[in-house]
């Protein structure tokens, strides 16, 4: 019997280790663009993700005020910005594959599916990059407390594939093109160039992932005949908690189909 994507997404959400969840994470990407460009046709199926995905027994998870704060100036401040951002990079590998197996039952074109596909390999490289820095810093994934949050907005949206759009992508991946340049010249200023050139391929390749959500976010408005920016502003009020906060990359955001008035009106409370 064929696995379908959707299965294949399961089985990335249910493997907890992160570098053995990012190498399947990779493989069954591998297999999908190969059933695309030469088939035969793995068919999307559906599937029933678990509401968490499995995690590795470190990093202890913790409040976010909980988690120690540390000068980026600093070589602990370096690696607890590295793995902070490790952090965020493995649990986007399962917001990716989320989304394909949670919404595998709404009609979309293949293209959707290929998107998301793509955003999970790119997230899979995007967490070893981080990884091999930690190690080769003489740390490593989970020796640091990290962000228990990560996981609420998936849980916010898991019954609406618009609200995951609007607040995944197109805000928390969003936020990423605005604080990655900074962190970028802090490892700059501390000539670590390996953390460096691993932050510009993260930079570069996050603007596709906001990308995606913008077009399949405006695509479903679309079908619906709804206005993206009215449905958007509702959407984010009702499952983001809190205000946006600038300053914005404006020129990446743009790039990324997302233009000032979807977010500006966001930095303040209605």
């Amino acid at each position: 019997m064929t696995t379908t994507l959707a299965q294949m997404a399961v089985e990335v959400l249910t493997t907890a280790d992160g570098r053995a969840k990012t190498a399947l994470s990779r493989e069954h990407a591998a297999t999908w663009r190969a059933s695309r460009d030469d088939g035969p046709a793995i068919p999307v199926g559906t599937a029933k993700p678990p509401m968490k995905p499995a995690r590795p027994d470190r990093p202890e998870l913790a409040h976010p005020r909980d988690v120690p704060r540390r000068k980026p100036g600093t070589p602990e401040g370096r690696i607890a910005l590295l793995h902070a951002v490790a952090h965020i990079e493995l649990n986007a590998v399962d917001l990716h594959w989320d989304i394909i197996a949670r919404f595998s039952d709404v009609p979309l074109p293949m293209g959707f599916f290929d998107d998301w596909v793509s955003a999970a390999e790119d997230e899979s490289k995007h967490f070893n990059l981080m990884a091999d820095c930690l190690e080769a810093a003489g740390s490593h994934y989970g020796a640091l407390p990290a962000h228990a949050g990560m996981w609420r907005a998936a849980e916010e949206t898991a019954d609406d594939l618009m609200a995951r759009l609007a607040v995944v992508p197109m805000v928390l991946e969003a936020r990423g093109l605005d604080v990655t340049p900074g962190m970028i010249e802090v490892f700059r200023r501390a000539k670590e160039t390996a953390a460096v050139e691993a932050l510009e391929t993260i930079y570069a390749e996050e603007v596709s992932h906001v990308a995606y959500g913008s077009k399949w976010f405006n695509f479903l408005c679309g079908r619906t005949d709804q206005d993206p920016k009215v449905v958007f502003h509702d959407l984010v009020r009702k499952h983001f908690h809190g205000v946006l906060k600038p300053p914005f990359n404006e020129e990446k955001r743009a790039d990324a189909g997302l233009p000032p008035d979807f977010y500006w009106p966001l930095t303040e409370d209605v």
